[in-house]
């Protein structure tokens, strides 16, 4: 970590001072996903600074668009500015990036704020099975990346009404004719646990299209304890409901739903971790890392 400065949670919350938190508790909890913690404490110390960092970013990013316009004699608009926000599952990463939609937009209401899943881009169940896919989802090769490259570069050129795929956690898949709409955004942030990754699809890589990457890490230890309790939290909202992905599980033996968990985090989750999720930690700009108790107790800000 040679390249990176280290912030502990209490230098990182001196450095931008705030007596004013600009959410409450009730929006906290509606952004939270499933067995993840936050807190107005949390906002203030640790994501307010974070989102004026970006702010800066931002602001710096439109200044050189527009200094290298006038040089090259151009009439060309700004283009968004994309974060990546990258880690593994169960780390946090969804509820990070809803809080910095809601910050923005709280902090810099002039500015638009759009966020994206790269969920929406993994193949469908159904393509998957036919290719013998199922159980390496969440690997590189059960994502449609030429698409997602695709959806990068037109956003980047000024596209308006782009169509994302939405996912369903419920049903284990994407669903047919649901769509997110991203329109010409001023900010946009794409979340997803393989946003770093460098894919053998293309010769162009989804990280060519951020302006700033944030990488979410915890220990191994911790990241499985949460999936194992996140997936226990699904079980007891998914009896209800015959046609949600986890219905058979919920209803049988809460051992052999657990022993499938732990299945799914050995053969699965752990192993995509260590081949591909990890190894691009070192080229985020940020990494946020936190505590057993999802508290985050460092950041690191990349030197170069």
């Amino acid at each position: 970590m040679k390249n990176f400065n280290m912030f502990t949670r209490q230098k990182w919350s001196s450095l931008y001072e705030t007596q004013k938190v600009p959410v409450s508790e009730v929006q906290l909890n509606k952004i939270k996903s499933v067995n993840d913690k936050i807190s107005l404490i949390d906002v203030k110390d640790i994501y307010i600074p974070l989102v004026n960092l970006i702010y800066l970013k931002y602001e710096l990013y439109k200044d050189t668009i527009k200094k290298q316009n006038s040089f090259l004699n151009i009439n060309a608009p700004i283009t968004p500015f994309i974060i990546g926000i990258a880690g593994s599952v169960s780390v946090g990463k969804s509820t990070i990036s809803r809080l910095l939609n809601i910050l923005f937009n709280h902090l810099f209401s002039n500015i638009k704020v759009q966020q994206i899943t790269t969920d929406g881009f993994l193949y469908s169940t159904k393509y998957l099975k036919e290719h013998n896919l199922l159980n390496k989802k969440g690997f590189p090769e059960s994502y449609n990346m030429p698409k997602l490259i695709n959806f990068l570069e037109m956003v980047k050129q000024n596209k308006n009404n782009i169509k994302v795929p939405k996912y369903s956690h419920e049903y284990y898949d994407i669903l047919p004719n649901q769509f997110n709409n991203i329109n010409n955004p001023d900010i946009l942030i794409v979340e997803g646990i393989n946003v770093l990754q460098i894919s053998k699809d293309t010769d162009v890589f989804t990280s060519d299209f951020f302006d700033l990457s944030i990488y979410v890490d915890a220990d191994k230890k911790n990241i499985k304890k949460w999936f194992i309790n996140r997936f226990e939290l699904l079980l007891d909202s998914s009896f209800q409901n015959p046609q949600n992905y986890y219905y058979d599980l919920a209803i049988g033996p809460r051992q052999k739903a657990l022993n499938y968990a732990n299945d799914v985090w050995k053969n699965i989750n752990l192993p995509n971790l260590d081949q591909y999720i990890l190894p691009t930690k070192n080229r985020a700009n940020i990494i946020i890392h936190k505590d057993h108790d999802h508290l985050v107790d460092k950041l690191y800000i990349r030197n170069y």
